[in-house]
């Protein structure tokens, strides 16, 4: 017989299949997925909507009424802390109480300083049962972005290259089109997608003349904010585009205050090195195709010095490898990752 333990963490990983599916089209709200399972046993779903709409678990308990079912000693689950205070929409918690929710299962406590714990607080004072940590790890790692924006004001960075098997993202006349294949660039738009601002250099715009737009995804969220490190050639397809002069941890406090929490960086070997010498890059992904230049003289992934001795090399840890096609996306994190997280 199938215990309460294992019955929650399988109702959880499905909400947190929910949220996965809308990662990306909440900022700057977190993407949650819910989950209610009346009394009897019936169960409803739900996600975040875009900003200004419901919330997860709203579409949930929606979902439900409009079927003609009763919330009335049912268990929610949600991948965060149902939230406490009036934004956009009114207070979750109002209406996980009003609906007669008798158990609230939560897989990771908001670190925003308008809930953290409030919400459980007030779903316990009203007599709600309250149980957090179910599936914690992976409701983390699916919202990174998110609680680093909330604990630090700074939007998550991925540092995005393709390359050959060489290690060269371009050729030495500078051209790049195409190392990958199609299936890699269809999956860089998937990334685009989920991301609300992309960077960078005014000396790619100048050679490659970039949309930097997500165009082959079935059905696109907002367009993420194009941004350009320098002066972009008028007439150039990246417009519009915000157009940045100065350092760049002053344009990222910039883009998490305006309420980005995922940035893609997508620029040459000068704006890649700019980024990773300032230890800026919470997830670096290389797209690499079976291929060589076969010499020195093609642009490496990084222009300018290096480590000067093995001792003092980068070092991360291999998150993922997928394959694509012919090519590999590969995954890398820094191994002191998210120091923020010691915070969460």
């Amino acid at each position: 017989m199938e215990s309460e333990d294992t019955r929650d963490s399988d109702r959880m990983a499905r909400a947190l299949d929910l949220a996965r599916l809308r990662a990306g089209t909440t900022s700057p709200n977190p993407w949650v997925g819910a989950v209610v399972v009346t009394a009897d046993g019936r169960v409803f779903e739900g996600a975040t909507e875009p900003p200004g709409g419901r919330h997860a678990e709203v579409v949930a308990l929606d979902t439900l009424e409009l079927s003609g079912a009763k919330a009335i000693g049912s268990t929610l689950y949600v991948t965060l802390e149902p939230c406490c205070h009036h934004g956009r929409t009114p207070p979750c918690t109002e209406r996980i109480i009003r609906s007669g929710v008798k158990r609230v299962v939560i897989a990771l406590v908001d670190p925003d300083p308008k809930v953290n714990g409030a919400g459980i607080d007030k779903l316990k004072s009203a007599g709600v049962e309250v149980e957090t940590g179910v599936q914690e790890l992976p409701a983390q790692a699916l919202l990174e972005p998110y609680l680093k924006h909330r604990l630090t004001g700074l939007p998550w960075v991925i540092l995005k290259l393709g390359s050959t098997l060489d290690g060269r993202i371009a050729a030495p006349d500078g051209t790049s089109k195409w190392i990958t294949g199609p299936d890699a660039r269809d999956d860089v738009h998937r990334l685009r997608a989920r991301c609300d601002a992309i960077i960078t250099g005014a000396g790619t715009i100048r050679v490659d003349d970039p949309e930097l737009t997500a165009r082959t995804v079935p059905v696109p969220a907002r367009m993420p904010l194009r941004v350009v490190l320098g002066r972009a050639p008028s007439g150039a397809r990246v417009f519009p585009a915000k157009e940045f002069q100065g350092d760049v941890e002053d344009l990222l406090a910039d883009l998490g205050r305006e309420g980005c929490l995922q940035v893609l960086v997508e620029g040459g070997a000068y704006t890649a090195r700019e980024f990773h010498m300032a230890g800026l890059v919470d997830r670096y992904i290389l797209y690499m195709a079976p291929a060589f230049f076969g010499g020195d003289d093609g642009v490496p992934l990084f222009r300018g010095a290096g480590a000067p001795s093995v001792e003092s090399v980068w070092r991360g840890r291999l998150v993922s490898v997928t394959r694509l096609g012919d090519d590999i996306r590969v995954d890398v994190e820094p191994q002191e990752a998210a120091r923020w997280r010691s915070r969460a």
